[in-house]
C-alpha cells in the first residue's frame, strides 16, 4: 500500500509540477478583448505582454523593459512566488524520486527513504502554499482591478478575465499541495 500511495503522490506531483513551470513560464495570466466584436485577443503576464489578431491569427509579443525595471507589485510579488515555487516543487521532485520504494538508492535503510518521502511532502506544502498564494494575488488584483473600472462607471471596452496561465498555476499548486497530503499524512 505504501509504494502504491508513494508512485500516487509521484505521478501528481510530477503533474503539477509541470503545471507550475508551465504557468510561470507562459504569458496569459489576464486575458481582455479590446471591444465587443473581439477583433483581437491581449494576454498579460509575468513576462510580457501579447495581443493576437483574431481575423488573421498574427500574434504581436512586447516585452517588459527589464526585470529591474519598476513594474506593478501584482506581477513583482507573482514572480517572486511562482519562481519559488517551482523551485521548491523540482527540489520535492528530485527528494522523492529518491525515496520511492521502487528505486533501489538507500534499499537497505528503509527508514531514511521514508524520511525522504517525508521531507519532499514538506517541500511540496511550502512550495504548494507559495504557487497558490501568487496565482490567488495575481487573481485578486485582477478582479479588484475589474471591479474598479465597474464601480467608477469607466466602461473602456476592455473585459477583463483570468487568464489560462493563472488557472493553470491555481491547480499545479493544488495538485502540489494534495501531494505533499499524500507523502505527508497518508503515507505512515
Amino acid at each position: 500500500m505504501s509504494a502504491a500511495l508513494q508512485v500516487i503522490a509521484f505521478g501528481l506531483a510530477l503533474l503539477s509540477t509541470l503545471f507550475i513551470l508551465l504557468a510561470t513560464c507562459t504569458d496569459c495570466w489576464m486575458v481582455n478583448a479590446d471591444d465587443s466584436l473581439e477583433v483581437s485577443h491581449k494576454c498579460r503576464g509575468l513576462w510580457r505582454e501579447c495581443v493576437t489578431n483574431m481575423q488573421d491569427g498574427v500574434r504581436t509579443c512586447d516585452q517588459y523593459d527589464s526585470i529591474l525595471a519598476d513594474h506593478p507589485v501584482k506581477i513583482v510579488v507573482t514572480r517572486t512566488l511562482m519562481i519559488t515555487a517551482d523551485l521548491l516543487a523540482v527540489l520535492a521532485l528530485a527528494t522523492l524520486v529518491l525515496g520511492l520504494d521502487c528505486i533501489t538508492f538507500l534499499k537497505e535503510d528503509p527508514c531514511v527513504k521514508l524520511k525522504m518521502c517525508y521531507g519532499a511532502g514538506v517541500i511540496l506544502c511550502v512550495g504548494s502554499i507559495l504557487g497558490l498564494i501568487g496565482s490567488v494575488w495575481y487573481a485578486v488584483d485582477v478582479y479588484v482591478e475589474r471591479a474598479m473600472l465597474v464601480s467608477h462607471n469607466i466602461f473602456l471596452g476592455v473585459h477583463y478575465d483570468f487568464g489560462w496561465s493563472c488557472w493553470l498555476g491555481m491547480a499545479g499548486s493544488t495538485g502540489c499541495f494534495l501531494a505533499s497530503v499524500l507523502l505527508t499524512c497518508c503515507l505512515y
